[in-house]
């Protein structure tokens, strides 16, 4: 955003009219344009040919570049300051290739995940892939205690001397924990030890929602093993 909002400035200084022509310096089409020829002035002469050759110029941002190079117009301090746009624009377009290869790297990490959470009884596509996307690299985290406050199945510890109590956090992923509460529901039904410890938060007294809480706190131990670790789940015997 910086980069672009510095080359935007320095456009509409430097080479009036150049930036209606698109309406905002992120378009690619536009960035790769401003680093075709060497000099900022030589945008005024790159011929159609040339312009049709930039990936994203069709014939009707061509027409538009065409009747700006007639009007053309580049302030003194385009001398100094074209190099420095140029080189702005050149870097706009490495951050974007940068920020692909982020996100591909992103999803591969996400579908490892969502394949390892799919090992779960009861956690389907959907909500392992919700999941997944949300939670990211688990190295984010420092224990399972992170994870579970994040996944909103646990509370923030806020005992101090001879006071013990918790609170709900004020920062929990709703999305996340959305799939984390029905994937659990789905969970306990599939699995009898986890169905057992459902029934036990029963009898103390919780509600449904609160029990089904409470074994998603557990299976945030778990998952976190597994996540650190790169090992499916499997039932304890």
């Amino acid at each position: 955003v910086r980069y672009v909002n510095a080359l935007q400035s320095d456009l509409r200084a430097v080479c009036p009219g150049l930036l209606e022509i698109t309406g905002n310096a992120a378009n690619l089409w536009f960035l790769r344009f401003l680093t075709t020829p060497r000099t900022l002035t030589g945008l005024a002469g790159v011929r159609r040919s040339s312009l049709l050759a930039i990936p994203g110029v069709g014939a009707g941002y061509a027409d538009a570049i065409q009747a700006w190079q007639k009007r053309a117009h580049f302030a003194r301090e385009a001398a100094w300051a074209g190099d420095m746009i140029r080189k702005d624009a050149a870097r706009v377009l490495e951050l974007g290739e940068e920020i692909k290869a982020l996100e591909g790297d992103i999803a591969r990490i996400a579908s490892e995940i969502a394949q390892l959470l799919r090992s779960m009884p009861g956690f389907g596509p959907i909500c392992c892939a919700e999941l997944a996307s949300e939670i990211g690299a688990i190295g984010r985290f420092r224990d399972e205690g992170g994870l579970a406050l994040y996944l909103g199945m646990a509370n923030l510890d806020r005992s101090s001397g001879q006071t013990r109590g918790s609170k709900a956090p004020r920062h929990v992923n709703r999305r996340a924990r959305m799939a984390m509460m029905t994937a659990t529901d789905r969970h306990r039904k599939q699995v009898v030890q986890s169905q057992r410890y459902y029934e036990k938060k029963r009898a103390e007294g919780k509600t449904h929602n609160q029990a089904v809480r409470a074994l998603g706190r557990h299976l945030c131990r778990v998952i976190f093993k597994m996540l650190t670790t790169n090992r499916p789940y499997r039932i304890e015997t």
